[in-house]
């Protein structure tokens, strides 16, 4: 069973494909959607977390930025062609230069700051997961929902089968908020690590649409409706 199908299907809930479906079940309504990562954006657990890992974590993205910035000056001195991109040969121009070891240590440094900022996130996430299949089931029992499908395998789905609002809500009841310091030796688990990229995917792509629609207004156009 993947991850989604885990999540999807707590306590006996089934994971259907639409096609599998009967069609008792589509004329009772006992047929629900649910979107994993915007049931746990809309939480206020996660909108907390992720504003505590800014401040608890200010330090480092301080130290982040500086040493971006560092590296990004010293590969600057390689783009010969001016492109804002280091190509194959100035890649290898730059490797024998004395300058590449400091460069490898300002890479290892600033995966190690991303890893302890995106770290306290994961653990953030992972801590809404866990309550997860419980909020869901909270929902589809009180509703009596008997199938719960992923929206991304419908071409078509009615708003009235969406229950991820009441999940979040569920969730808002099970877990009103989470830590954003791991406790030592913690790992973050492939399935929060997931979860994390895919809400990370949403949240810049919100970002983007919020831009567009803020430079479409400044120039009076339309900005461009996202089709799917």
């Amino acid at each position: 069973m993947t991850r989604l199908a885990k999540l999807l299907a707590p306590a006996g809930l089934i994971l259907a494909a639409a096609a599998a479906l009967p069609a008792s079940a589509q004329v009772q309504g006992n047929i629900a959607t649910v979107d994993i990562p915007r049931t746990i954006i809309g939480t206020a657990a996660f909108q907390t977390a992720y504003e505590q890992v800014n401040t608890t974590y200010a330090q480092q993205n301080e130290l982040r930025r500086t040493k971006a910035q560092e590296r990004q000056t010293m590969l600057a001195k390689f783009d010969k062609n001016g492109d804002k991109q280091v190509d194959d040969a100035e890649q290898a121009t730059m490797q024998k230069s004395p300058d590449f070891a400091k460069l490898q240590t300002l890479e290892q440094e600033i995966n190690a700051l991303n890893n302890q900022i995106d770290g306290a996130r994961v653990f953030a996430v992972e801590q809404i997961i866990v309550q997860y299949p419980s909020a869901l089931q909270d929902v589809t029992t009180k509703d009596q929902i008997k199938f719960v499908i992923d929206p991304g395998s419908l071409l078509f789905a009615p708003p009235e089968a969406d229950i991820t609002a009441k999940v979040t809500a569920a969730l808002n009841t099970r877990v009103p908020a989470v830590g954003v310091v791991p406790p030592s030796g913690w790992q973050p688990s492939r399935e929060g690590v997931q979860i994390y990229q895919e809400i990370q995917q949403r949240l810049i792509a919100a970002t983007i649409a919020q831009q567009q629609q803020a430079a479409a207004a400044q120039q009076g156009t339309p900005a461009p409706v996202d089709g799917r």
